[in-house]
């Protein structure tokens, strides 16, 4: 037994943009829901960040496979309506948009469930609903900053991002799991909620490591690039080879082995430098000075080996092109236009996947007009 199309059924209109919500869809269809992606007439401006795939943006084609596309103008009566028919069979409202814009259009929760009572929405913002966080446009980047999460990225010297889209992509992991709940939920309960997910809010939960340690324990970790503000040997060394190998070793017990095994000086973890790790990051320039001396005197092959082995924690500071290749990457492939590509796969396997089709720019407007437009009274006037 293994997961397979468990949302099977469920319908999720995604009034998508950019990155957050487009991943949190991506989730949800690939679990079996179906998606209907609300692009503007220019479409998803996520189509547009790369060309990487015969003029298509392979950036979109891993976040929007197994969607399908229908391009509406929602403030016109015509495009409203359909959306409000499809919304009377939908189970989720998911959203994006630019701060306020949701509401704007008319599309309120608890408006909506006058016309179906189970409909679950969830609305992703930058920075939450408070007046002063409506006026303030966010995007990941500008999202790292705020929230601290920059200050304790990147060495003594240079602040820097993290190098993914990791606020939009930890929201819309959160969205996912919120929505999940809220199906839940509503097989008890038979009415849907809205849900409200910022950006900052997340980050602000992903950075209670600094923040509790600025609060309760003297002072936020310094930036420390790829070393730890409290925890020695822990680091990147260079082999002979001049590969960087990263090593951390978190208890007494490793260090013992680490010294027997590899430094080839027990009496290291008897010295009252070393004997601890408080001890360990007092010393750790001299500590580090030492490791580095042997590593460089190690091939870098043998010395991975030698580590696994010992059961010390270690891993090679791959490029993005080794990590294509990596025997530990699993891929899955989306159809774009005429290509087939390889992506990685989402770390939770679902049983019997094919190739997901990236939806062309209102590729299924046809279908979803003649299906959700019949027979239906208009629900707003000119």
């Amino acid at each position: 037994m293994a997961l397979n199309n468990e949302l099977e059924g469920i319908l999720v209109v995604s009034i998508e943009q950019a990155v957050a919500a487009p991943y949190c869809g991506l989730l949800l269809a690939d679990a079996g829901a179906r998606v209907i992606k609300i692009e503007r007439s220019g479409g998803d401006f996520a189509r547009s960040y790369d060309t990487g795939i015969d003029g298509q943006s392979a950036i979109f084609a891993w976040l929007n496979r197994g969607k399908e596309s229908i391009c509406l103008d929602l403030k016109t009566v015509k495009d409203f309506n359909l959306l409000i028919n499809i919304l009377r069979k939908a189970d989720v409202l998911l959203s994006n948009l630019a701060p306020g814009a949701i509401e704007r259009l008319g599309l309120i929760g608890n408006d909506l469930r006058k016309e179906n009572s189970r409909l679950v929405t969830c609305s992703i913002s930058g920075y939450g609903d408070s007046k002063l966080a409506k006026n303030k446009k966010a995007y990941d980047f500008l999202v790292q900053a705020e929230s601290g999460l920059c200050a304790v990225t990147g060495t003594e010297k240079f602040p820097s991002r993290v190098g993914i889209s990791v606020a939009d992509l930890s929201t819309g992991l959160t969205a996912f799991s919120a929505i999940l709940r809220s199906l839940l939920q509503r097989e008890r309960t038979g009415v849907g909620i809205d849900l409200k997910i910022s950006m900052f809010d997340v980050m602000a939960d992903w950075m209670n490591m600094p923040l509790l340690a600025h609060r309760y324990m003297g002072g936020a970790p310094a930036r420390m690039g790829l070393q730890h503000s409290f925890i020695a040997p822990y680091g990147a060394f260079k082999s002979k080879n001049g590969d960087q190998i990263l090593i951390s070793i978190q208890s007494n017990r490793e260090f013992n082995i680490f010294c027997k095994g590899i430094l080839e000086d027990i009496t290291l973890s008897e010295n009252p430098k070393f004997a601890d790790n408080p001890s360990r990051y007092k010393n750790h320039i001299i500590l580090d000075k030492i490791v580095s001396g042997v590593f460089e005197t190690w091939e870098t092959e043998p010395l991975i080996k030698k580590l696994d082995s010992l059961k010390i924690a270690n891993a090679r500071m791959n490029t993005v092109e080794e990590l294509s290749r990596h025997p530990f990457l699993k891929t899955s492939t989306a159809i774009i236009g005429a290509n087939e590509i390889n992506v990685a796969a989402l770390p939770v396997h679902s049983e019997g996947l094919s190739s997901k089709k990236v939806p062309n720019l209102n590729e299924s407007e046809s279908q979803i007009r003649d299906e959700f437009s019949k027979k239906n009274k208009r629900l707003r006037e000119k």
